[in-house]
Formats: structure tokens, C-alpha cells, sequence
């Protein structure tokens, strides 16, 4: 769920890389780092929010150079703690400095590390992403970009990477198209980017997706496009659609905003309820919660007011007050909802710890119904490809049926969009009309994509 972006050759690059990353610090609040090349690779890496550090001249001075990569960090390897796992990544190999980062997760990254230390590789990170370092440097190839493609040969799983060197940049996708990657240019300097949002801050343009299996390598001499990989059906995650990307994205040719909307009406369709008022949980349930209200002629209104600057460096309370919890973040705006049957939008129920506070809340507020409408399909398994999903056991939805669901979390009514719901939301087929599965889609139906080598090695000890 990383956000990643690179540009290359503007006097401004670190500059207009911050904010690239700050308009993608959705997909993670745990870190951002920036690394940019003069006549010499340089790199700022903060546990930190990106306004935190790098909207300060002192900062982006010391980034100096035409070419920059950045990148916000949400951890599923490695410590969130540590400083080491930060990105960007930089090494340098036997060609000269060489800089990566990295959205995705690899899903045989500890079984690939497990043998790279045996042959005597030293790690400085426990990121799965610092394999892709150690193959790219143990590569036998000659040229950067053969390394490279050898190196991602012997990985499985997700990743959408941004890659910096002395001379090239480079963005490369999974074969599978599991996490987003896209082209822009701002006045001649290309970006590669994960969002289109990205492009809208620094006012560049957006040129076009980068094709599943695609690298795009950017030199001095403009842009090359190469597909170094065998050609697979795409399974672009189709999470991406009702969580991970910013509402104001387009995503692989796709407004996020109207697919979100289209999931609300697919939701009042499907689950009706006999109420006074829409309120979406915020800021991810809004767009789902105007289409449940327009389809259902019901008013929405914002019944929960989130918190905007609760951030990870908030100070923890005492043990004595900590069970406020979600009212750090969330508010019932009780003028709303009280004496109300209300109708409850959010975008998704994982462990359904959160979902429970804030209806306990809806309640004190004296909401006289709630009714839980949900714009996703029940999550009844963990994601493998870059979402820190907990293990299946720590599942709602695993654990119990709907009708138990809704009574753990104190609701007069659940509703999940269905996964054909959500196929047409997003405007393709139906995966059970016939047509072969469009989207990785394994956190609702348990079908992977790829291998799961090191979940098959959990109950085994990796060799000494």
C-alpha cells in the first residue's frame, strides 16, 4: 500500500518529489524518505509524516540534483520502528549507486533472503524489499537493466517499484498488475508514479498506465518501454478501488470517486433499510455512502466527524483514559443521529474492533437503529501483497457468520456488497458469468494469484 514516486531531470526534483509523496500519504503515515542524484546520490529518511520533515528548506537543500525518488511507507516486512527499513534503499553495486522503492509485498522474500545470507549476503534492513538489492547486485548480467530483470525472476508476489541509478530511472511492475503504476510528465520531465493524484499537485500530466510486466526505463536519451517477462492474465487488486487509492485518483482508467458512489447504490439495492439518515464512517465510507443515499432517496449527512490531526505521533494517554480509543479520531456529530434510524457506511470490517466503538457511539449519541452497510465484501482472508491484514484467525468474517457479525458489533442490520455488487461497480463482468477472474480479489475468496512460499514455510523452520 506504499506510495512511491520518481522524476527525472527537473531543477525543482526533490522539491516536487515531497510533494508527490504528500499527496500519497494515504497509502502510509509509518515513514518517507527521498533520495536524489547530483553527482551523488543523497537521502533523507524520517519516521515522520512528509510535512513533518520535508516541507523544510533546510531539508530539500540537501537533496540536491535533477532526478529524485520518494517514497511514504506503510509496513507489512520489517520493523515500523527502525529506521533501517525506511525507503528509499540505496546500495551500491558494482556499477555504481543504485537507489529502489518499493509498493507490494514478495511473497518468497524470506526463503530468497534465508539463501542470499547463507551465500553471504549482509543484510542492513529487515524490508523485503532489500532482496531485490542483493539480486540485482549478485546478478552475473552485464548491463543495469538485465540485473534487474534477473533479479525480479526470481521473486514472487507484488511490486510496483520506482528504481534510481547514475544514469537511468526505472519503473517496473509485477507481471500480475497487482498494485498501480502510471507515467506523467511534467513540461518534459517524466514521473512515474502509483496514483494520479501524484501528478495533480506538481501540475504534470498524466501519459498513461505502465502495463502489468512493464518496465519503463528513463534515460538521458527519453523513454523506453520494455516487457521482460511472460505474458499472464492481470490481477490488479481490487482493493485498491474501495480503500487504498485517494477518491480524486483515476485508477487504471477508472474515476475512484464514481466507483465508490456505484458501490453505495449497488449496497441500497442489495440491503435496504427502513431509516432517516445516511452517515458515512469518514473519510473512506463518504463516497459509498452518497450513492447508498442518492439510490435509497434518503438524506446523507456527516454524523461522524473525524479528527484530521490525530497523528502517529500522538502522545498515548494513560492506561486510565485509553479506552477512548476511537474518539481520538472520531466524533458523533450527535444533532445528527439522535432519535435516528441511521444507516452506517464504511468501506470495509476486519477485526471489527473499530466498527464496534463507533456504534457504541452511534447509540450513546441515541441513534434508535443502526444499520451497518458495508462497501465491500466480507474480508474472510489475510492479504499476502503489501496490506498488513492480521492473520485469518483475527478475522470478523472468518470466525462468524454475518448474523453473529452483526450482533458482536451491536447492529440491527449488516450488509456487505456482494462480490458480484462489486464487480459491477468497477464496470467488469461478473468473475462467475464465465469470464476468467479480472482482479486479485483473495482477501474476499482465498484465491491467490500467486505462490505463498514463505506462509507454506510458517510451520516449518528454514534450514540453518
Amino acid at each position: 500500500m506504499c506510495g512511491i514516486f520518481g522524476i527525472w531531470e527537473h531543477p525543482d526534483a526533490a522539491a516536487l518529489t515531497s510533494l508527490g509523496i504528500h499527496a500519497l500519504q494515504h497509502r502510509g503515515q509509518a515513514a518517507a524518505g527521498i533520495a536524489s542524484f547530483d553527482d551523488a546520490f543523497h537521502l533523507e529518511r524520517h519516521a515522520s509524516l512528509v510535512g513533518d520533515n520535508f516541507t523544510k528548506p533546510e531539508v530539500i537543500a540537501r537533496l540536491s540534483g535533477r532526478r529524485a525518488v520518494g517514497h511514504v511507507r506503510y509496513p507489512t516486512h520489517g520493523s515500523a520502528a527502525l529506521e533501517r527499513n525506511i525507503q528509499p534503499l540505496f546500495a551500491e553495486l558494482s556499477g555504481g549507486g543504485f537507489v529502489v522503492v518499493h509498493n507490494g509485498n514478495l511473497t518468497n522474500a524470506a526463503l530468497l533472503r534465508n539463501k542470499l545470507q547463507k551465500e553471504g549476503s549482509i543484510f542492513q534492513s529487515d524490508s523485503d524489499t532489500e532482496v531485490i538489492l542483493h539480486l540485482t547486485a549478485l546478478s552475473q548480467q552485464e548491463k543495469l537493466v538485465d540485473r534487474l530483470v534477473d533479479a525480479l525472476g526470481q521473486v514472487e508476489g507484488a511490486y510496483a517499484l520506482v528504481c534510481l541509478s547514475t544514469k537511468k530511472m526505472i519503473g517496473c511492475r509485477d507481471p500480475l498488475g497487482v498494485r498501480p503504476l502510471l507515467l506523467g510528465d511534467l513540461d518534459g520531465s517524466p514521473i512515474i508514479t502509483a496514483e494520479t493524484c501524484a501528478l495533480d499537485i506538481v501540475g504534470a500530466k498524466f501519459v498513461r498506465d505502465i502495463a502489468p510486466g512493464e518496465m519503463v526505463v528513463v534515460t538521458e536519451a527519453g523513454v523506453e518501454s520494455i516487457f521482460p517477462f511472460p505474458k499472464v492474465r492481470s490481477r490488479f487488486c481490487i482493493f485498491e478501488y474501495v480503500y487504498f487509492a485517494r477518491p480524486d485518483s483515476v485508477v487504471e482508467g477508472r474515476g475512484v470517486y464514481e466507483i465508490r458512489k456505484r458501490i453505495g447504490r449497488e449496497l441500497a439495492m442489495r440491503h435496504p433499510a427502513i431509516a432517516d439518515v445516511v452517515v458515512p464512517v469518514p473519510d473512506s465510507g463518504v463516497p459509498a455512502a452518497i450513492g447508498y443515499a442518492e439510490a435509497a432517496k434518503l438524506p446523507y449527512e456527516l454524523g461522524i466527524i473525524r479528527n484530521h490531526y490525530v497523528g502517529r505521533t500522538f502522545i498515548e494517554p494513560e492506561q486510565s483514559i485509553r479506552d477512548m480509543g476511537v474518539k481520538l479520531k472520531h466524533n458523533v456529530n450527535r444533532s445528527v443521529v439522535a432519535g435516528k434510524r441511521v444507516v452506517l457506511v464504511d468501506d470495509s470490517i476486519v477485526r471489527g474492533t473499530t466498527s464496534l466503538k463507533i456504534v457504541k457511539m452511534l447509540r450513546e449519541a441515541g441513534a434508535s437503529e443502526v444499520h451497518f452497510r458495508v462497501a465491500s465484501p466480507a474480508i474472510s482472508n489475510s492479504c499476502f501483497y503489501g496490506v498488513d491484514t492480521p492473520e485469518q484467525e483475527k478475522l470478523m468474517a472468518a470466525q462468524m457468520p454475518e448474523h453473529k457479525m452483526a450482533e458482536r458489533i451491536g447492529v440491527d442490520s449488516l450488509g456487505f456488497v456482494s462480490l458480484d455488487g462489486l464487480y459491477r461497480a468497477v464496470g467488469e463482468p461478473w468473475r462467475g458469468s464465465g469470464r476468467k477472474v479480472q482482479f486479485c480479489d483473495a482477501c474476499f475468496t482465498g484465491e491467490y494469484p500467486t505462490p505463498l512460499t514463505d506462509r507454506s514455510l510458517l510451520s516449518k523452520e528454514l534450514p540453518a
